[in-house]
């Protein structure tokens, strides 16, 4: 158990070292970013996939898609949302963007709720009601201040419970998942690394620090992802859930202290609402996970 939890919260420390770290990655922008985390990323996956000997699913995923033409299009479908997102994580700190990135993240698991009544038809609970009336207030005031709401933010809050949803659809593990949508998005990547006006050989070449700065990323990178991957394998999904929410305030931090993006005083009653909403959320995950955990050891 205490493997896990470090395992996660470690994963979530890097992701947001990651957030940062993209910044330091000049002149390479965003969308080259993006390609390099992705090229980086395949060989990590194959390694995890080789050491726990889970090539069998991925064949088995892959002849499905070679048999059922829909079910292909349903997994290019996923890996064109997950893109976005990771293309979105290391655009937004170059773009003054990294608060309203990490507020998406703490809405998002308050949209997964609401997704999960809308689609699921589960019941909420009476704090999870009392918690998405906390966020649609910070939400509110947001829409009141500025009359708009970030399509960053909105791009993380819609943008990924329908890749959620189709995950859920098409019933694979997560492992497999990530290898496809790594797979699949390599094609774009080698375009954008192989398609730039100045080539990334010439831009290395350049700055000779590039070599081993990417380097480190994909490091990074790789790391947060298979300690994210390793700790959901070791934990209750309850807890493992509840973990998750360390990532949106390490990044808000990110954002704030070391990014130097503003915080102007009218914002934190767009802020506070939702950091309770997010709060009492995890409060009652945790409650649920401790409940479970007694009724396990009788």
């Amino acid at each position: 158990m205490r493997k896990g939890i470090g395992l996660s919260v470690g994963a979530s420390v890097l992701f947001a070292v990651l957030y940062y770290y993209a910044t330091l990655l000049k002149p390479l922008e965003g969308t080259e970013i993006f390609a390099w985390r992705v090229v980086l990323g395949v060989p990590a996956l194959a390694l995890v996939i080789t050491r726990l000997k889970r090539w069998s699913e991925v064949l088995l995923v892959l002849k499905r898609m070679l048999r059922d033409f829909r079910y292909l299009l349903l997994q290019l479908a996923c890996s064109v949302l997950f893109g976005v997102q990771l293309w979105l994580f290391v655009w937004a700190p170059l773009h003054q963007k990294a608060l309203d990135v990490s507020m998406g993240y703490f809405l998002l698991p308050l949209m997964m709720v609401l997704a999960g009544r809308l689609i699921y038809k589960e019941k909420l609970s009476t704090m999870q009601w009392i918690a998405v009336t906390f966020a649609s207030l910070g939400v509110l005031h947001e829409l009141l201040q500025s009359y708009s709401f970030s399509w960053a933010t909105a791009l993380v809050v819609f943008g990924y419970p329908p890749y959620f949803v189709l995950r859920r659809f098409l019933n694979v593990g997560s492992l497999t998942s990530l290898f496809f949508d790594f797979g699949f998005l390599l094609i774009p990547a080698a375009y954008i690394l192989l398609s730039q006006e100045v080539s990334f050989v010439q831009q290395f070449g350049e700055n000779w620090s590039l070599y081993w700065k990417v380097l480190l990323f994909g490091i990074i990178s790789s790391a947060a992802l298979l300690g994210y991957l390793t700790a959901s394998r070791l934990l209750p999904l309850g807890l493992f859930g509840i973990l998750g929410y360390v990532e949106p305030v390490l990044l808000f931090w990110v954002a704030f202290l070391l990014l130097g993006e503003p915080v102007q005083a009218h914002d934190w009653f767009t802020y506070i609402p939702i950091w309770i909403a997010v709060l009492l959320v995890a409060t009652e995950g945790f409650i649920a996970w401790r409940k479970s955990a007694a009724k396990g050891n009788r």
